[in-house]
């Protein structure tokens, strides 16, 4: 997952690039690495499918004809601040599954109709999904909403060490490139949404000799991990991959633990890391421009 995933810091020092809801400061807290670390999840279903958007509209009807009757519990989430303490539902692989842990309860579900069926129900007292994902599956599904304040907001970067500021710019110069031709968007869009999406590197780059490693945990879907086939996966992997293609140079990933990212760039191990950094993390290495963004919402029955 990269840099700072599943340990999102307290307000306090969610200082530049996130943006907590207060509300939840000191839940949040409870992980003690400086990085977000990952936890192994499938390697699959980190998104909602267009199939299981389209069916959500589907099984949220079916529950209401179903129900004997009975309407849906009452909603208890108006506000991010209430999620604490809540049962939450998330997709599987998502980067909200060890956030909705911390908070209170955690209930992954592969699909996003399983999600809405439970909610409706009121088995889920909310969910927590990226919000382009939670938009599709709201607007395909009656009785539900989403909360108009973000639950949790950060930016992705690169890290680089500071001294190579040569390598900096050659990062954001590829990440311009990706960024205006679609590939940044269309990657994300895949592991948060769960869009159709196959990168395809370019042909008409020449190849240069060396190459550029990359410190990765292999257990943090979406962002990193190793999939079924044994090959490493993930948005981290695919964007550094992308960013390499544009430079020409062979991508070497390591192995690190999620809470020695940064510190494999500050001392040389890496050449590359990903992720969200800290700002205790900015003071040790050189921070690239952003490759995706990510916002978390609170979806909640009406």
């Amino acid at each position: 997952m990269g840099i700072a995933r599943r340990k999102v810091e307290a307000a306090g020092r969610l200082r530049g690039r996130s943006k907590c809801n207060r509300g939840i400061t000191g839940v949040i807290n409870s992980r003690s690495s400086i990085f977000y670390s990952g936890r192994k999840r499938a390697a699959h279903g980190a998104g909602v499918s267009p199939k299981a958007v389209a069916a959500a509209a589907a099984v949220a009807a079916l529950l209401l004809i179903s129900g004997c009757g009975k309407k849906p519990p009452p909603n208890v989430v108006h506000a991010p601040e209430e999620v604490s303490g809540r049962i939450i539902g998330t997709i599987e692989g998502s980067p909200a599954v060890v956030l909705a842990e911390d908070l209170g309860v955690s209930k992954p579900f592969s699909t996003g109709s399983e999600l809405m069926y439970n909610l409706t129900a009121g088995t889920l007292d909310c969910v927590i999904m990226e919000k382009s994902a939670a938009e599709e599956l709201v607007a395909a599904t009656s009785g539900v909403r989403i909360l108009s304040q973000p639950l949790l907001e950060y930016d992705l970067h690169f890290a680089v060490a500071k001294e190579n500021a040569e390598l900096l710019r050659a990062v954001n110069s590829a990440l311009t490139v990706l960024r205006g031709d679609g590939t940044l968007n269309n990657l994300r869009d895949k592991y948060f949404s769960g869009k159709k999406y196959t990168y395809v590197p370019p042909t008409n780059i020449a190849s240069r000799p060396g190459s550029l490693s990359l410190a990765i945990p292999p257990d943090s879907p979406p962002y990193s991990y190793v999939n079924n086939d044994g090959e490493y996966a993930g948005l981290d992997i695919e964007v550094a991959r992308a960013v390499c293609d544009q430079l020409g140079v062979e991508l070497k990933i390591i192995e690190f633990d999620a809470r020695d990212l940064v510190t494999s760039v500050w001392f040389g191990k890496a050449d590359l890391a990903l992720g969200w950094i800290p700002g205790e993390g900015e003071d040790k290495v050189a921070v690239s421009d952003t490759y995706a963004n990510a916002v978390l919402v609170v979806i909640v029955r009406k």
